[in-house]
């Protein structure tokens, strides 16, 4: 591999793509490079850098309409600007990689200002001189344990799923746990050569309570005395292949069976290497690598196991060397200890590093979200790439993560914060789902490239972007298919997400933009006739003609491909014929009876709603609703997304429509006056909404508003997430289901509609029963 990367190196600084080192794609966006850390262990390297990413944004802009209308002016105008936003790059890699990696990182420095990289890990002392010889900059060295708790903690706050558990040979090997908003106390288990057992108490509290001399290197030893091989991946690629039975001596080989009144079943490891004492047969290189394997990892496991029952921890996370993405080499322990492993346990070094250096721009003040784009996922490897970029997807890795602009936090409306899932199924369990859904998105992505080009007319580049935008979603979709679990568990949700992170790699940040421009100004001119003809109806009939109202603008859905084939073929069709569409009651899922009784009590004092679809949806579906709810007494918060997903209403459109519909109607104009409808962004950028990752301003009106009703609406929001989210108030989860193979499994049709009313069990009184409208 050194002569391979020499090779590589005079021929050409910008390296041969083909074969080893894909530069550009792996050290992304370096001319804006700012400040490095690197993390060199006994074969890896993990190099961290910061850096700015300009990139477009859609910008939206009211109109002066105090003076007189020209007739088919549009609301807003639509423009697109550059905006910078901060990127964390981590990058894994072999050290045989690291000279050619060193020059090419050097060759393309331009921009930054920094004089200094941190340093951590074994192999930082023996690369020092040639760092600085080829970066130019000082190498200061920062304590190995210190980093590594520093990024443990930040990857654990910052990066849904990042801890998992593994279980062997069961359907779903992997199962993820959610971000917990408590992350302390728990046990760190790092194994490198040796191992060290540390325990953590706060962010800048923890010790080693103990660690082993067998570990790692052991392993690797050991392996390379008995096999002959000295790679360590190829160790572990023996042990896969390997039978251990052959080679350890089980309870039964001594029993005949099991030993019941000690608990031990016959198929438990009596003796690791017990038959090689005595069995005169030769044994296969991958039986003695899978038995030593065995013997290293369960003696880990049980010392795991003792120090947290000695500390009372119940969380136990395994890192270090001898994972390397392999979490088999750990097997997970029955009883109240949990073993639990890290996507990105190869970075914690390098991640701490980084921080150290970053304290100035206090990294940890933000939140920080893994760019799906730019990240390599959990032991990924394209099932369509030849053998020798396997290995070259193999060596390096890359993980990418945003810095978000606003802080998030949990609802402080959700009932357990700590149990609480966003997704209601897991597609990476669930395969006829994954399956269905995967393909769904394959055939959407024509429509996707369709409406990116369509949304810059002005940018001839622009179907250039788009099919680099398709070439890298669907790599991102055949890996999936492949690694389910690459980014965590798979959901509707992420995928949406990942496609939403690929459309702003290539420059289109808005793609529906135009759409729900048009769309708006269409729906604002029906405003005021929809409120005189509600206004005209007795108070009972209103309050189900308001309610069907929110349901037949939710079925305006560009995102939905039952409804975008209406909406492409007749752009004409309208409110009344969306009516129409829905299911006639008694609906899927029915608590309408339910909500009209409450609505006989006294008001809420204060609704959150989560908005969903621009045009028809929000403008007469949504305000009409929300109207009387004010007029009612209620105080109203919307929360719609902070940067566009689909045909969603961003907070910056919303603010436009709330001002010209307050013009039209006295109503919501002294609400927005009285501050009792109150606007804010949700923090989201998706079409689906994760609670637990809100807003920090967002949790605060929430307090101080003392919210008592939720109302979250649309298939995106209120049944791919939260079908299951028990809230701490009352809630509403309104939808239309419009995808005809989700209606089947739910147990309904096109168009079957969702109506949940929940009130959680203290709030119930005899005229307020809980319906638990679950569709079978």
């Amino acid at each position: 591999m050194a002569a391979e990367c020499q090779r590589v190196d005079r021929s050409s600084h910008s390296m041969d793509k083909s074969i080893t080192l894909p530069a550009d794609e792996i050290f992304r966006n370096l001319e804006n490079a700012k400040r490095f850390a690197i993390d060199i262990g006994g074969s890896l390297t993990k190099l961290a850098y910061y850096s700015t990413v300009q990139h477009k944004v859609a910008k939206v802009r009211s109109f002066d309409h105090t003076a007189k209308e020209t007739e088919g002016e549009p609301l807003y105008e639509i423009s697109m600007q550059e905006e910078v936003t901060a990127r964390l790059h981590f990058i894994k890699f072999e050290n045989a990689y690291i000279e050619t990696c060193l020059d090419f990182i050097k060759d393309h420095l331009v921009n930054t200002e920094t004089k200094v990289i941190k340093a951590t890990g074994g192999g930082a002392h023996k690369f020092k001189d040639l760092i600085e010889k080829k970066l130019k900059l000082r190498v200061d060295k920062e304590d190995e344990m210190t980093c590594l708790i520093k990024g443990c903690n930040f990857v654990l706050r910052n990066i849904p799923h990042e801890a998992f558990v593994y279980v062997k040979h069961a359907d779903s090997e992997f199962r993820f746990q959610n971000t917990h908003p408590d992350i302390f106390p728990y046990l760190l288990i790092n194994i490198g050569s040796g191992v060290s057992i540390v325990k953590v108490e706060s962010e800048d509290k923890f010790e080693r309570v103990g660690g082993s001399s067998i570990g790692g290197g052991t392993f690797w030893g050991l392996g390379a005395l008995l096999t002959k091989t000295k790679r360590f991946d190829e160790l572990l690629q023996l042990a896969s292949k390997g039978q251990h039975t052959s080679v350890d001596m089980l309870v039964k080989d001594i029993y005949g069976g099991s030993y019941g009144s000690l608990g031990l079943t016959g198929d438990l490891i009596a003796s690791s290497f017990g038959k090689s004492a005595t069995a005169d047969n030769e044994f296969s290189k991958e039986d003695m690598a899978k038995s030593l394997l065995h013997m290293i990892s369960n003696d880990i496991g049980q010392l795991a196991c003792l120090y947290a029952r000695l500390h009372n921890l119940t969380r136990v996370y395994f890192g270090g060397f001898f994972i390397r993405g392999h979490p088999v080499t750990i097997p997970t322990h029955p009883g109240e200890v949990q073993a639990l492993f890290l996507r990105h346990e190869g970075y914690l070094g390098t991640i701490g590093a980084f921080l150290k250096g970053a304290e100035e721009d206090n990294p940890n003040q933000y939140s920080w979200g893994e760019n799906y784009a730019g990240s390599s996922g959990l032991m990924s490897v394209s099932p369509d790439l030849n053998p020798m970029q396997r290995t070259r997807s193999g060596t390096f890795d890359m993980l990418e993560m945003d810095r978000l602009e606003r802080q998030l936090v949990n609802l402080p409306l959700l009932q357990d914060p700590s149990s609480y899932i966003p997704d209601t199924v897991d597609l990476s369990e669930d395969a006829l789902a994954r399956e269905y859904w995967l393909y769904c998105f394959e055939e959407a992505l024509d429509g996707v490239v369709k409406r990116a080009v369509a949304s810059q007319p002005d940018l001839p580049e622009a179907a250039e972007r788009a099919e680099k935008f398709r070439h890298k979603y669907r790599h991102k979709l055949q890996t999936l298919r492949q690694q389910p679990f690459a980014y965590g568990s798979l959901t509707v949700r992420s995928l949406l997400d990942t496609r939403e992170h690929c459309l702003n790699e290539f420059n289109f940040p808005d793609p529906y933009s135009k759409i729900k421009q048009r769309e708006n100004d269409i729906a604002l001119k029906y405003f005021q006739k929809a409120i005189k003809s509600l206004e005209e109806l007795s108070w009972e009939q209103r309050q189900f003609a308001l309610v069907r109202g929110l349901l037949a603008g939710n079925v305006f859905d560009w995102g939905a491909k039952a409804v975008s084939d209406v909406l492409e073929s007749d752009p004409e069709f309208g409110f009344e014929q969306a009516k129409r569409q829905l299911e006639e009651r008694p609906w899927l899922v029915d608590a309408y009876d339910q909500w009209l009784e409450r609505l006989k009590g006294p008001p809420h004092k204060c609704a959150l709603f989560f908005v969903d679809n621009s045009g028809i949806d929000i403008i007469l579906g949504v305000f009409p609703f929300i109207r009387e709810l004010l007029c009612r007494g209620t105080e109203v918060v919307l929360a719609s997304n902070s940067s566009p997903a689909l045909n969603d209403v961003t907070n910056s459109e919303l603010q436009i429509l709330t001002q010209r519909i307050a013009a039209m109607d006295l109503v919501i104009q002294s609400a927005v006056k009285e501050d009792r409808l109150t606007l804010v962004q949700s923090g989201s950028s998706s079409p689906c909404l994760d609670l637990s990752r809100l807003d920090k301003e967002l949790a605060g009106v929430v307090r101080e508003r003392h919210t008592d009703l939720v109302v979250i609406e649309g298939m995106g929001r209120a049944i791919h997430t939260n079908y299951y989210a028990m809230l701490s108030c009352e809630s509403l989860k309104m939808a239309v289901i419009k995808n005809s193979w989700l209606a089947d499994r739910l147990g309904g049709k096109l168009f079957s509609v969702v109506f949940k009313y929940e009130v959680p069990p203290s709030h119930k009184t005899t005229t307020q029963d809980h319906v638990p409208g679950t569709p079978s």
